[in-house]
């Protein structure tokens, strides 16, 4: 990665730096250790710039090292795009035995995201189902698709749908039901200001959209102690 003339960061080379997927998500290329450090300077150098426009001293002991704090918390806070599905799958798909079309669900995943309208945290619970169709995936996985969906600037709308997609396109279940409920900092600290709001997002793909199954999907999902 390279700078420009006026040092700040070359929008090419950081574009070049990210690929979309088939499935359409973002991944940042493999780098190597010269190149992270310059990618944690680049954000470092740009912390310092957003403290002294708020009127902070950066000079101040207790700051002098918040920019590379901060820098290295954003990389971990944002690490989903530096996972691949194929990594956090890692081959945990098998042949389904016994009940094989009977409903499969893990509920109560935390999540932890980055609201990228404001870049503040919103923060909940994630509960995946599925129907086998010949394969089930194990179950820890579910919990890892969550979090590499989550480790990313979201919206919760577009984070809800793409947990199923990723679930359909690696089993091609006969169905998927993804929930989540969440509080967003961003209704808290500023705004509206309601600090016991909460939102709830749902998708349904293939015959989990139906009644029958939807309904089935959400009482279990709500036996988990969630609001109704």
């Amino acid at each position: 990665m390279t700078t420009n003339t006026n040092d700040t960061p070359d929008l090419e080379s950081v574009a070049s730096s990210l690929s979309f997927t088939t499935d359409g998500f973002i991944e940042r290329a493999a780098e190597n250790a010269e190149q992270r450090a310059e990618r944690e300077k680049k954000l470092s150098d740009a912390v310092r710039t957003l403290l002294e426009c708020i009127g902070e001293d950066v000079t101040r002991p207790d700051l002098i090292k918040t920019p590379e704090r901060y820098a290295r918390a954003m990389l971990y806070f944002t690490r989903g795009y530096e996972m691949s599905m194929d990594e956090v799958l890692n081959g945990a798909i098998f042949a389904a035995s016994g009940h094989s079309s009977d409903m499969v669900i893990v509920r109560d995943i935390e999540i932890f995201s980055l609201c990228e309208h404001h870049l503040v945290p919103f923060f909940g619970r994630v509960h995946v189902g599925y129907i086998p169709n010949g394969h089930v995936l194990g179950l820890s996985k579910l919990a890892r698709i969550a979090e590499l969906c989550a480790r990313r600037l979201q919206v919760q709308e577009r984070l809800t749908g793409q947990i199923a997609e990723v679930v359909q396109n690696a089993l091609s279940p006969l169905g998927v039901g993804v929930v989540i409920e969440a509080s967003h900092m961003c209704m808290v600290m500023r705004g509206v200001q309601k600090p016991r709001s909460s939102t709830i997002t749902s998708c349904m793909l293939g015959t989990m959209r139906e009644p029958q199954l939807r309904n089935e999907f959400m009482a279990m999902v709500r036996g988990s102690g969630g609001r109704d």
